[in-house]
Protein backbone atom coordinates (compact mmCIF):
# COMPACT_ATOMS: atom_id res chain seq x y z
CA UNK A 1 0.00 0.00 0.00
CA UNK A 2 1.22 3.47 -0.85
CA UNK A 3 -0.38 6.90 -0.84
CA UNK A 4 0.92 9.98 -2.60
CA UNK A 5 -0.95 13.22 -3.39
CA UNK A 6 -4.31 11.68 -2.52
CA UNK A 7 -3.81 8.62 -4.73
CA UNK A 8 -3.98 5.44 -2.66
CA UNK A 9 -2.47 2.37 -4.30
CA UNK A 10 -3.53 -0.99 -2.86
CA UNK A 11 -1.68 -3.74 -4.72
CA UNK A 12 -2.88 -3.34 -8.33
CA UNK A 13 -5.68 -0.85 -7.63
CA UNK A 14 -5.48 2.94 -7.38
CA UNK A 15 -8.10 5.04 -5.55
CA UNK A 16 -8.31 8.83 -5.90
CA UNK A 17 -9.39 9.69 -2.36
CA UNK A 18 -10.43 13.19 -3.41
CA UNK A 19 -13.03 11.77 -5.80
CA UNK A 20 -15.11 10.22 -3.01
CA UNK A 21 -17.59 12.12 -0.86
CA UNK A 22 -16.43 10.14 2.16
CA UNK A 23 -13.81 7.49 2.98
CA UNK A 24 -14.67 5.15 5.84
CA UNK A 25 -12.16 2.66 7.30
CA UNK A 26 -13.27 -0.45 9.19
CA UNK A 27 -10.40 -2.36 10.82
CA UNK A 28 -11.24 -5.71 12.41
CA UNK A 29 -9.09 -8.43 14.01
CA UNK A 30 -5.92 -9.11 15.97
CA UNK A 31 -3.94 -6.90 13.60
CA UNK A 32 -6.64 -4.22 13.73
CA UNK A 33 -4.47 -1.63 15.48
CA UNK A 34 -1.28 -2.16 13.49
CA UNK A 35 -3.13 -2.16 10.16
CA UNK A 36 -4.99 1.10 10.80
CA UNK A 37 -1.80 2.74 12.13
CA UNK A 38 0.03 1.70 8.95
CA UNK A 39 -2.77 3.06 6.74
CA UNK A 40 -2.95 6.34 8.69
CA UNK A 41 0.83 6.63 8.37
CA UNK A 42 0.41 6.49 4.59
CA UNK A 43 -2.71 8.61 4.13
CA UNK A 44 -2.44 11.12 6.99
CA UNK A 45 -4.92 12.47 9.50
CA UNK A 46 -7.92 12.69 7.14
CA UNK A 47 -9.19 9.16 7.81
CA UNK A 48 -12.15 8.19 9.97
CA UNK A 49 -13.66 4.90 10.97
CA UNK A 50 -13.93 2.10 13.50
CA UNK A 51 -11.30 -0.24 14.94
CA UNK A 52 -12.19 -3.47 16.73
CA UNK A 53 -9.44 -5.67 18.15
CA UNK A 54 -8.98 -8.03 21.09
CA UNK A 55 -6.33 -5.90 22.84
CA UNK A 56 -6.04 -2.27 23.89
CA UNK A 57 -4.14 -0.03 21.44
CA UNK A 58 -0.84 1.50 22.49
CA UNK A 59 -2.24 4.77 21.12
CA UNK A 60 -5.40 5.73 19.27
CA UNK A 61 -5.52 7.14 15.76
CA UNK A 62 -7.46 10.42 15.54
CA UNK A 63 -10.87 10.08 13.92
CA UNK A 64 -11.47 6.45 14.92
CA UNK A 65 -13.81 4.83 17.42
CA UNK A 66 -12.31 1.89 19.28
CA UNK A 67 -13.83 -1.34 20.58
CA UNK A 68 -12.20 -4.22 22.44
CA UNK A 69 -14.03 -7.33 21.31
CA UNK A 70 -13.69 -10.76 22.86
CA UNK A 71 -11.53 -13.63 21.67
CA UNK A 72 -11.93 -16.59 21.27
CA UNK A 73 -15.55 -15.91 22.24
CA UNK A 74 -17.53 -12.67 21.76
CA UNK A 75 -18.19 -10.21 24.57
CA UNK A 76 -20.53 -7.24 24.94
CA UNK A 77 -18.12 -4.95 23.06
CA UNK A 78 -18.10 -7.44 20.15
CA UNK A 79 -21.81 -6.78 19.77
CA UNK A 80 -21.42 -3.01 20.29
CA UNK A 81 -18.70 -2.96 17.62
CA UNK A 82 -20.86 -4.90 15.16
CA UNK A 83 -23.81 -2.56 15.72
CA UNK A 84 -21.63 0.55 15.30
CA UNK A 85 -20.03 -0.83 12.11
CA UNK A 86 -23.40 -1.77 10.58
CA UNK A 87 -24.81 1.72 11.32
CA UNK A 88 -21.75 3.40 9.78
CA UNK A 89 -21.85 1.22 6.66
CA UNK A 90 -25.57 1.66 6.10
CA UNK A 91 -25.00 5.45 6.02
CA UNK A 92 -22.66 5.18 2.99
CA UNK A 93 -23.67 6.06 -0.55
CA UNK A 94 -22.52 5.23 -4.07
CA UNK A 95 -19.98 8.07 -3.83
CA UNK A 96 -18.33 6.62 -0.70
CA UNK A 97 -15.20 4.50 -0.42
CA UNK A 98 -15.09 1.86 2.31
CA UNK A 99 -11.69 0.37 3.16
CA UNK A 100 -11.90 -2.85 5.17
CA UNK A 101 -8.74 -3.94 7.02
CA UNK A 102 -9.30 -7.57 8.02
CA UNK A 103 -7.20 -9.96 10.10
CA UNK A 104 -7.62 -13.15 12.09
CA UNK A 105 -9.74 -13.24 15.23
CA UNK A 106 -12.40 -11.04 13.66
CA UNK A 107 -14.99 -13.81 13.92
CA UNK A 108 -15.44 -13.24 17.65
CA UNK A 109 -14.08 -9.68 17.97
CA UNK A 110 -17.00 -8.32 15.93
CA UNK A 111 -20.21 -10.27 16.18
CA UNK A 112 -23.96 -9.85 16.24
CA UNK A 113 -26.53 -12.57 15.82
CA UNK A 114 -28.86 -12.31 12.83
CA UNK A 115 -31.58 -13.51 15.19
CA UNK A 116 -32.25 -11.16 18.10
CA UNK A 117 -33.58 -14.13 20.07
CA UNK A 118 -30.02 -15.43 20.63
CA UNK A 119 -28.60 -13.66 23.73
CA UNK A 120 -24.87 -13.06 24.25
CA UNK A 121 -24.44 -15.96 26.68
CA UNK A 122 -25.96 -18.35 24.12
CA UNK A 123 -23.75 -16.93 21.39
CA UNK A 124 -20.71 -17.60 23.59
CA UNK A 125 -21.90 -21.13 24.32
CA UNK A 126 -22.40 -21.72 20.59
CA UNK A 127 -18.86 -20.51 19.84
CA UNK A 128 -17.44 -22.73 22.56
CA UNK A 129 -19.20 -25.78 21.14
CA UNK A 130 -17.86 -24.97 17.64
CA UNK A 131 -14.27 -24.33 18.77
CA UNK A 132 -14.18 -27.55 20.80
CA UNK A 133 -15.88 -29.68 18.13
CA UNK A 134 -12.59 -30.77 16.55
CA UNK A 135 -13.78 -29.53 13.17
CA UNK A 136 -11.52 -27.56 10.80
CA UNK A 137 -11.85 -23.78 10.79
CA UNK A 138 -13.64 -23.72 7.42
CA UNK A 139 -16.49 -25.83 8.81
CA UNK A 140 -16.64 -23.85 12.06
CA UNK A 141 -16.84 -20.61 10.08
CA UNK A 142 -19.59 -21.91 7.79
CA UNK A 143 -21.91 -22.05 10.80
CA UNK A 144 -20.63 -18.77 12.26
CA UNK A 145 -21.39 -17.00 8.98
CA UNK A 146 -24.99 -18.11 8.83
CA UNK A 147 -25.71 -17.25 12.46
CA UNK A 148 -24.25 -13.75 12.09
CA UNK A 149 -25.47 -10.33 10.97
CA UNK A 150 -21.92 -9.32 9.95
CA UNK A 151 -20.19 -12.41 8.54
CA UNK A 152 -20.40 -14.20 5.20
CA UNK A 153 -20.55 -11.02 3.10
CA UNK A 154 -23.10 -9.24 5.26
CA UNK A 155 -20.83 -6.23 5.92
CA UNK A 156 -20.48 -5.82 2.15
CA UNK A 157 -24.25 -6.06 1.95
CA UNK A 158 -24.58 -3.27 4.52
CA UNK A 159 -22.03 -1.06 2.70
CA UNK A 160 -23.65 -1.42 -0.74
CA UNK A 161 -23.65 0.62 -3.04
CA UNK A 162 -20.34 2.13 -1.86
CA UNK A 163 -17.01 1.32 -3.53
CA UNK A 164 -15.36 -1.33 -1.34
CA UNK A 165 -11.83 -2.70 -0.98
CA UNK A 166 -10.67 -5.26 1.58
CA UNK A 167 -7.02 -5.60 2.66
CA UNK A 168 -6.35 -9.00 4.22
CA UNK A 169 -3.74 -10.15 6.73
CA UNK A 170 -4.73 -13.78 6.48
CA UNK A 171 -4.81 -16.53 9.10
CA UNK A 172 -6.69 -18.98 6.87
CA UNK A 173 -5.64 -21.35 4.04
CA UNK A 174 -4.64 -19.44 0.90
CA UNK A 175 -7.35 -21.21 -1.11
CA UNK A 176 -10.13 -20.12 1.29
CA UNK A 177 -9.82 -16.35 1.81
CA UNK A 178 -13.52 -16.04 2.62
CA UNK A 179 -12.80 -17.91 5.88
CA UNK A 180 -10.78 -14.93 7.21
CA UNK A 181 -12.79 -13.35 10.05
CA UNK A 182 -15.60 -15.48 8.59
CA UNK A 183 -15.58 -13.48 5.36
CA UNK A 184 -17.57 -10.35 6.33
CA UNK A 185 -16.89 -8.61 2.99
CA UNK A 186 -16.62 -11.57 0.61
CA UNK A 187 -19.06 -13.84 -1.20
CA UNK A 188 -19.81 -16.88 0.93
CA UNK A 189 -18.90 -20.21 -0.64
CA UNK A 190 -20.88 -22.15 1.99
CA UNK A 191 -24.62 -22.68 2.25
CA UNK A 192 -27.27 -23.24 4.89
CA UNK A 193 -27.35 -26.89 3.84
CA UNK A 194 -23.62 -27.13 4.66
CA UNK A 195 -24.40 -25.83 8.16
CA UNK A 196 -27.05 -28.46 8.82
CA UNK A 197 -24.70 -31.18 7.54
CA UNK A 198 -21.76 -29.98 9.68
CA UNK A 199 -23.94 -29.73 12.79
CA UNK A 200 -25.02 -33.35 12.29
CA UNK A 201 -21.47 -34.53 11.50
CA UNK A 202 -20.12 -33.31 14.86
CA UNK A 203 -23.25 -33.86 16.93
CA UNK A 204 -23.48 -30.14 17.63
CA UNK A 205 -27.22 -29.86 18.25
CA UNK A 206 -26.83 -31.57 21.62
CA UNK A 207 -24.03 -29.12 22.50
CA UNK A 208 -25.73 -25.92 21.32
CA UNK A 209 -27.84 -23.81 23.74
CA UNK A 210 -31.58 -24.03 23.21
CA UNK A 211 -31.97 -20.78 21.22
CA UNK A 212 -29.36 -21.87 18.65
CA UNK A 213 -30.58 -25.46 18.60
CA UNK A 214 -34.13 -24.34 17.79
CA UNK A 215 -32.94 -22.36 14.76
CA UNK A 216 -31.26 -25.50 13.41
CA UNK A 217 -34.22 -27.72 14.23
CA UNK A 218 -36.59 -25.31 12.41
CA UNK A 219 -34.12 -24.96 9.50
CA UNK A 220 -34.49 -21.21 10.00
CA UNK A 221 -30.98 -20.10 8.95
CA UNK A 222 -30.94 -17.35 6.30
CA UNK A 223 -28.71 -17.64 3.23
CA UNK A 224 -25.65 -15.39 2.88
CA UNK A 225 -24.85 -13.38 -0.31
CA UNK A 226 -23.07 -15.34 -3.05
CA UNK A 227 -20.57 -14.39 -5.77
CA UNK A 228 -23.25 -13.28 -8.26
CA UNK A 229 -24.88 -10.88 -5.80
CA UNK A 230 -24.85 -7.20 -6.85
CA UNK A 231 -23.40 -6.15 -3.46
CA UNK A 232 -19.99 -7.37 -4.71
CA UNK A 233 -20.02 -5.58 -8.09
CA UNK A 234 -17.86 -2.74 -6.72
CA UNK A 235 -15.73 -4.82 -4.34
CA UNK A 236 -12.06 -5.82 -4.43
CA UNK A 237 -10.00 -8.01 -2.08
CA UNK A 238 -6.21 -8.15 -1.63
CA UNK A 239 -4.16 -10.45 0.59
CA UNK A 240 -1.00 -8.64 1.71
CA UNK A 241 0.27 -11.17 4.30
CA UNK A 242 -0.48 -14.86 4.80
CA UNK A 243 0.86 -17.98 6.48
CA UNK A 244 2.98 -18.61 3.40
CA UNK A 245 4.83 -15.35 4.15
CA UNK A 246 5.73 -16.66 7.61
CA UNK A 247 6.85 -20.04 6.22
CA UNK A 248 9.06 -18.36 3.62
CA UNK A 249 10.72 -16.04 6.15
CA UNK A 250 11.36 -18.92 8.58
CA UNK A 251 12.86 -20.94 5.72
CA UNK A 252 15.27 -18.12 4.86
CA UNK A 253 16.38 -17.87 8.51
CA UNK A 254 16.90 -21.64 8.77
CA UNK A 255 18.98 -21.74 5.58
CA UNK A 256 21.18 -18.95 6.93
CA UNK A 257 21.71 -21.07 10.05
CA UNK A 258 23.11 -23.90 7.91
CA UNK A 259 20.12 -26.24 7.74
CA UNK A 260 18.74 -28.03 4.69
CA UNK A 261 15.16 -26.76 4.66
CA UNK A 262 11.92 -28.25 3.43
CA UNK A 263 8.37 -27.01 3.99
CA UNK A 264 5.34 -29.25 4.39
CA UNK A 265 1.95 -27.80 5.31
CA UNK A 266 -0.02 -30.84 4.17
CA UNK A 267 -1.05 -31.60 7.77
CA UNK A 268 -3.12 -28.41 8.00
CA UNK A 269 -6.33 -29.20 9.95
CA UNK A 270 -5.06 -32.66 10.96
CA UNK A 271 -5.44 -33.94 14.51
CA UNK A 272 -2.39 -32.81 16.50
CA UNK A 273 -1.20 -36.35 17.34
CA UNK A 274 -1.37 -37.52 13.73
CA UNK A 275 0.42 -34.35 12.59
CA UNK A 276 3.19 -34.89 15.17
CA UNK A 277 3.85 -38.44 14.01
CA UNK A 278 3.84 -37.45 10.34
CA UNK A 279 6.18 -34.46 10.67
CA UNK A 280 8.65 -36.27 12.94
CA UNK A 281 8.82 -39.16 10.48
CA UNK A 282 9.55 -36.70 7.64
CA UNK A 283 12.21 -34.96 9.76
CA UNK A 284 14.00 -38.24 10.52
CA UNK A 285 14.04 -39.09 6.81
CA UNK A 286 15.57 -35.68 6.09
CA UNK A 287 18.17 -36.16 8.84
CA UNK A 288 19.28 -39.48 7.35
CA UNK A 289 19.73 -37.81 3.98
CA UNK A 290 21.09 -34.39 4.91
CA UNK A 291 22.28 -34.40 8.53
CA UNK A 292 21.32 -30.88 9.66
CA UNK A 293 17.69 -30.64 8.61
CA UNK A 294 14.83 -28.23 9.16
CA UNK A 295 11.19 -29.00 8.39
CA UNK A 296 8.77 -26.07 8.49
CA UNK A 297 5.02 -26.58 8.59
CA UNK A 298 2.38 -23.85 8.44
CA UNK A 299 -1.33 -23.88 9.20
CA UNK A 300 -3.21 -25.20 12.20
CA UNK A 301 -3.66 -28.59 13.80
CA UNK A 302 -6.91 -29.52 15.54
CA UNK A 303 -7.52 -30.59 19.12
CA UNK A 304 -10.83 -32.01 20.34
CA UNK A 305 -10.85 -30.81 23.95
CA UNK A 306 -12.71 -32.63 26.72
CA UNK A 307 -12.57 -31.15 30.23
CA UNK A 308 -9.50 -29.17 29.27
CA UNK A 309 -7.02 -27.36 31.49
CA UNK A 310 -4.85 -24.45 30.31
CA UNK A 311 -3.13 -24.72 26.96
CA UNK A 312 -3.71 -24.62 23.22
CA UNK A 313 -3.16 -26.56 20.02
CA UNK A 314 0.50 -25.50 19.67
CA UNK A 315 1.47 -26.57 23.19
CA UNK A 316 -0.52 -29.78 22.79
CA UNK A 317 1.36 -30.53 19.55
CA UNK A 318 4.74 -29.76 21.14
CA UNK A 319 3.97 -31.96 24.14
CA UNK A 320 2.93 -34.81 21.83
CA UNK A 321 6.33 -34.50 20.14
CA UNK A 322 8.30 -34.43 23.41
CA UNK A 323 7.92 -38.10 24.32
CA UNK A 324 8.66 -39.19 20.73
CA UNK A 325 11.98 -37.32 20.52
CA UNK A 326 13.30 -38.15 24.02
CA UNK A 327 17.07 -38.57 23.82
CA UNK A 328 17.27 -37.47 20.17
CA UNK A 329 19.09 -34.44 18.75
CA UNK A 330 15.81 -32.89 17.69
CA UNK A 331 14.12 -29.60 18.63
CA UNK A 332 10.49 -28.75 17.88
CA UNK A 333 8.83 -25.36 18.14
CA UNK A 334 5.12 -24.80 17.65
CA UNK A 335 3.60 -21.35 18.10
CA UNK A 336 0.86 -19.01 16.95
CA UNK A 337 2.01 -15.91 15.11
CA UNK A 338 -0.58 -13.89 17.03
CA UNK A 339 1.24 -14.59 20.30
CA UNK A 340 -1.75 -16.40 21.85
CA UNK A 341 -2.30 -20.15 22.02
CA UNK A 342 -5.71 -21.33 23.17
CA UNK A 343 -6.73 -20.13 26.64
CA UNK A 344 -3.13 -19.64 27.81
CA UNK A 345 -0.88 -16.57 27.87
CA UNK A 346 1.73 -18.35 25.74
CA UNK A 347 2.17 -18.31 21.96
CA UNK A 348 3.29 -21.93 22.05
CA UNK A 349 6.21 -24.01 23.30
CA UNK A 350 9.54 -25.56 22.38
CA UNK A 351 10.65 -29.13 23.17
CA UNK A 352 13.82 -31.14 22.54
CA UNK A 353 15.43 -34.45 23.38
CA UNK A 354 15.91 -33.39 27.01
CA UNK A 355 12.34 -32.23 27.74
CA UNK A 356 10.99 -35.47 29.22
CA UNK A 357 14.07 -36.06 31.40
CA UNK A 358 14.02 -32.49 32.70
CA UNK A 359 10.30 -32.82 33.44
CA UNK A 360 10.88 -35.98 35.48
CA UNK A 361 13.55 -34.20 37.53
CA UNK A 362 10.97 -31.53 38.39
CA UNK A 363 8.29 -34.06 39.21
CA UNK A 364 6.20 -33.18 36.14
CA UNK A 365 4.06 -35.77 34.35
CA UNK A 366 4.06 -35.17 30.57
CA UNK A 367 1.53 -37.92 29.87
CA UNK A 368 -0.96 -36.54 32.41
CA UNK A 369 -0.57 -33.00 31.07
CA UNK A 370 -1.25 -34.26 27.54
CA UNK A 371 -4.32 -36.26 28.58
CA UNK A 372 -5.75 -33.35 30.57
CA UNK A 373 -5.08 -30.80 27.80
CA UNK A 374 -3.11 -28.92 30.45
CA UNK A 375 0.16 -28.25 28.64
CA UNK A 376 0.75 -24.64 29.66
CA UNK A 377 1.50 -25.26 33.38
CA UNK A 378 3.88 -28.04 32.29
CA UNK A 379 5.84 -25.81 29.91
CA UNK A 380 5.75 -22.81 32.21
CA UNK A 381 7.33 -24.89 35.00
CA UNK A 382 10.10 -25.98 32.60
CA UNK A 383 10.64 -22.48 31.25
CA UNK A 384 9.83 -23.75 27.75
CA UNK A 385 6.62 -21.82 27.11
CA UNK A 386 7.04 -19.14 24.42
CA UNK A 387 5.54 -15.96 25.86
CA UNK A 388 5.63 -12.93 23.55
CA UNK A 389 2.32 -11.29 24.40
CA UNK A 390 -0.09 -10.37 21.57
CA UNK A 391 2.00 -9.59 18.47
CA UNK A 392 -0.47 -7.36 16.65
CA UNK A 393 -0.45 -9.80 13.77
CA UNK A 394 -1.99 -13.15 12.90
CA UNK A 395 -0.71 -15.44 10.13
CA UNK A 396 -1.82 -18.79 11.59
CA UNK A 397 0.69 -21.13 13.28
CA UNK A 398 4.25 -22.21 12.56
CA UNK A 399 5.79 -25.57 13.42
CA UNK A 400 9.59 -25.66 13.08
CA UNK A 401 11.34 -29.02 13.50
CA UNK A 402 15.15 -29.19 13.62
CA UNK A 403 17.41 -32.27 13.47
CA UNK A 404 21.16 -31.92 14.00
Amino acid sequence: MHCERGLLRICEDVYDLQSYSRTLVVSIGKAGHTMVEALAGQVGASLEGIVASSVEPAAQVHGFRYFRGGHPTPNSESIQAASAILRALEAQTATSLVIFLLSGGGSSIVEKSFDEEIPLEDLIATYRALVHSGGPIAEINAIRKHLSAVKGGRLAQAAFPAQQVSVLVSDVPDNAPDALASGPTMPDSTSVEDCYRIAEKYGLLNQFPQSTREIFERHALEETPKSDDQVFYRSRWWTVLSNQTAVEQASIAAERAGFVVRSDSSCDDWDYARAAEYLLQRLREMKREFGRACLISGGEVTVKVTNGGIGGRNQQFALACASQIAGESVTVLSAGTDGVDGNSSAAGAVVDGSTIERAKMKGLDARAALQKFDAYPFFRALGDAIETGPTGNNLRDLRILLAY
